[in-house]
Order: structure tokens, then sequence, then C-alpha cells
């Protein structure tokens, strides 16, 4: 039975995926690394409340079987461009780094549709970048998830999110054949597509787009 690690355990991903994992014979603990106590109570639980600023104090602790990086935010809500960096590609290389240095095998991560290096949207361009640092990791595996927009209940409140959710339900119907990616999928529905991956363990590095989530989360 295998351990299971993540960070973003309290987001809509990670909340979703944190109960799947618990409640799978897959797994015999389930570590989580969070700011703050996040109230969740279960025997294969261990919760380490850490500073991310401070590596140091939690490198040690990042051992185990899969790796799990649903963390993330926005430029708005993290106040500036480097401080929504540091959350999206700082925070997750860190992890990844310590998890390479520990033999960790398995490295899972929730990108974004769209994600590019190159790109001339920062957020866009933040999710390529750690994408591909984590290429030219030396993972056995690494699975990137490209959702399209995110459906589901968020603890914050995300205006942008709520309209193109309203907007995406309207239109659903016109995404088909290539524009089928583009179609809004739920949160629960990636959770359970990441945690399937988890299970496959395919060697190598793999970009799995919306609508190739959507058929594995069903």
């Amino acid at each position: 039975m295998k351990t299971a690690l993540i960070i973003g355990s309290t987001g809509l991903i990670g909340s979703e995926l944190l109960n799947l994992l618990l409640e799978s014979a897959e797994y015999a603990s389930v570590v989580t690394f969070v700011k703050r106590d996040a109230g969740v109570k279960h025997p294969k639980l261990t919760q380490h409340i850490i500073d991310f600023d401070k590596p140091e104090t939690y490198k040690e602790l990042v051992i185990g079987d899969d790796f799990f990086c649903t963390i993330g935010t926005t430029i708005k809500k993290a106040g500036s461009k480097e401080a929504f960096r540091k959350v999206d590609f700082e925070y997750p290389r860190q992890f990844a780094a310590f998890a390479l240095q520990n033999k960790v095998p398995q490295y899972l991560i929730i990108s974004s549709l769209g994600a590019d290096a190159k790109s001339g949207n920062f957020y866009l361009k933040t999710k390529g970048e750690i994408q591909d640092f984590l290429k030219d990791c030396n993972f056995e595996s690494v699975a990137v998830l490209q959702p399209s927009l995110l459906l589901g209940n968020r603890t914050e409140f995300r205006f942008g999110e709520k309209v193109g959710a309203f907007v995406m339900k309207l239109v659903s119907f016109a995404f088909v054949g290539k524009l089928k990616k583009y179609k809004a999928i739920h949160g629960n529905t990636v959770a359970k597509a990441l945690y399937h991956l988890a299970q496959k363990s395919t060697k190598g590095f793999h970009i799995y787009e919306s609508d190739v989530i959507q058929e594995i989360g069903n």
C-alpha cells in the first residue's frame, strides 16, 4: 500500500482528491502540507502545518510514492504577479526537488489548458514554465493535467469563474469535435482523473488535456 503526498489539499480539486485518497484501499497513508489546520481528521491522514517559504523545515518530510500538486491561485488573490508565481511555480518546483531527492517516483500536477512557457499571458506562461521544469526532472512518471474552466464550489468566490461557468453552461452544446477540450469540467471529475492516473503510473512525461481528463474522470 502506498503513501500519497499533497499540496493544495484544501482547494477545489485538492479537497475532492483528499477524500478519494483517504477512502482508497491503495493508500495506507495520506500526507498533506498546509499553511494552517484544515480541520480534516482521519486515521490515515498526517497533516504537516508548514511555512512554505522555509523549505529547510519540511524537505525531509516529502517521502512517499505519489506526489499530487493541486495548489494554485490567481494574480488577483495573490496580490501581485510575483506572489502568484511563488504559489504556482516556486512551491511546486521546490516540492518536486525534494520529492526527487527523497526518491518519490511519481509527480502529478494540475496545470491549465493552454499552458505554454512562451505564452504572452502571464498565467499561462507560469503554468507552462512549471511543466517544462517537470519535463526535465528525472521522475519515473509525471502526469500534467490541463483542465478547462473548472466547475464546483470553491472556498473563495471568484467572480470571473462564476460568470464563465454560467456562459459555458449556456453554450455547452457547441463544444464538440476539436472544441470539446474547451468545455468546462467539474473539479471532482479532475480529482478522479488524478487518482486514476496515479494508479496507472505511466512511465515518462505525459500531458492530458481537458477532454481526455473528462474521459478518465468518468
